[in-house]
Order: C-alpha cells, then structure tokens, then sequence
C-alpha cells in the first residue's frame, strides 16, 4: 500500500488467558511490519507465552503501569506508524487494520477505536459511565472537540505525534493525555467503529475498585494537563 512501517504494540500485564491470541489476531493483517509486546513485569505464564511466539518482546522486572509501557515502547521503536492495542482483545485485534488505514493513506493522522455499546446490563458496565464521562468532559475541556472514544486504548498514530509529547503518564491517564496533546498539536483525527470485544470490568468490590483507580489517574492527568498549558 504505502513504504511505510506499521508497528503495533500491546502492553501486557498478567495476560496468559488472551495474549496469544491476540497476537495471533495481529498476525492476520499483512500491512503490519511488527509486533511488539511489553511485558509490564507479569508474574503469570504471560512472559512464559511470549517466548514461544514469533514477535519482539521489551521485559519490564516489575509492574510500572500502561502508560510507562507504553513510553517505553515509544523510545525503542523505530517505525512511520505506531498502534496501541490492549492485550485482553483476543483475535479481535485484527480490527486495528480499520484503524491503521486511514493513517497509512493520509486521510487522518491518528484513529481511535470506537467499540460497540456495552450491554446494557449494569453488572458488566461496572460503573465504567462515569469515568467515561469525566474523560469525555476532560477532553472537550482542552481540546473543544466532542469524542466517543478518549478512552479506548486501541488507537494508531503517526510516529511524529508520540514523539513530541512532552506527557504521557504512567497510569490510566494515559490516552486521555495523548488525545489531548495530539488535538492540540492540530493533528486530525478519526474515531473508527470497529467489532471489538474485551474484558469489562463487571460491578464487584474489585471492579470498583479498578474503576475507582481509572477515576483518579484520569482526574489528576486532567489537573496536570491544566498547570501545563
């Protein structure tokens, strides 16, 4: 289609049950030039999996976070056009060619990935409605623009953008502060329907307390993206 390299990288924290699949789902679309997985410092069989695969592996010791992930992943790689997918997609991963298209093509600078609406049963929405409206808000707060999809993790980008970041977080911010600075630099973009599935978080003390953490890295990137403008 295009000289240009696509490479795709999915953090990876205790993912035994999905990564493999995953990458299996990545390996279906020819116009992708690598695989790389980040190995965010799992203690399951994650790193166990990823041996016996045929793709780059970066080895963190220990659990640092999405967005350190990510960051590292950013400086080691050298490609024209990078993408973020979550490990829990499973062979759904093979959407993301949607989503690298556009960008190969010219037509955008960066896509997002906007999945189906979730069931409308309350116990797999796990209170995910209110950390997406915070990030919702936040995004429009910065940038003007409205957006379905500040929070998905499943987006590609032209290498340029991520290399000029100045802030990506650690934590669950993350993709928050990556639209945020990539609008602001004026880089087009385009949220992408796609037929992916992942694991929610349903509505046990553990999936509030998961959501609980989503809510408050996303505040304090909203409040540290303010004391940075």
């Amino acid at each position: 289609m295009t000289n240009k390299r696509v490479t795709i990288v999915i953090p990876a924290y205790n993912e035994e049950k999905n990564i493999e699949k995953t990458i299996n789902g990545l390996k279906r679309i020819d116009i992708i030039d690598e695989i790389v997985v980040v190995n965010d410092g799992s203690t399951d069989n994650t790193e166990l999996i990823l041996s016996t695969l045929d793709v780059k592996v970066i080895t963190l010791n220990t659990n640092h976070g999405k967005g350190y992930a990510m960051k590292k992943a950013i400086e080691e790689i050298d490609c024209d056009i990078i993408g973020f997918i979550d490990a829990d997609v499973g062979v759904t991963s093979s959407e993301v060619e949607k989503l690298i298209k556009p960008v190969l093509l010219g037509n955008a600078d960066f896509t997002i990935a906007k999945f189906p609406n979730p069931s409308e049963n309350v116990n797999i929405k796990g209170g995910f409605g209110l950390v997406k409206k915070l990030a919702k808000k936040g995004v429009y707060y910065y940038t003007g623009k409205l957006m379905d999809t500040s929070l998905s993790g499943q987006r590609v980008y032209k290498k340029e953008i991520v290399d000029k970041m100045k802030y990506i977080p650690n934590n669950y911010g993350v993709e928050v502060a990556m639209t945020v600075q990539a609008i602001n630099y004026g880089y087009i973009f385009k949220e992408i329907p796609v037929n992916m599935t992942h694991r929610y978080t349903d509505r046990s003390l553990k999936g509030f307390k998961h959501r609980g953490k989503q809510f408050i890295d996303i505040l304090k990137t909203l409040i540290i993206l303010y004391f940075r403008r």
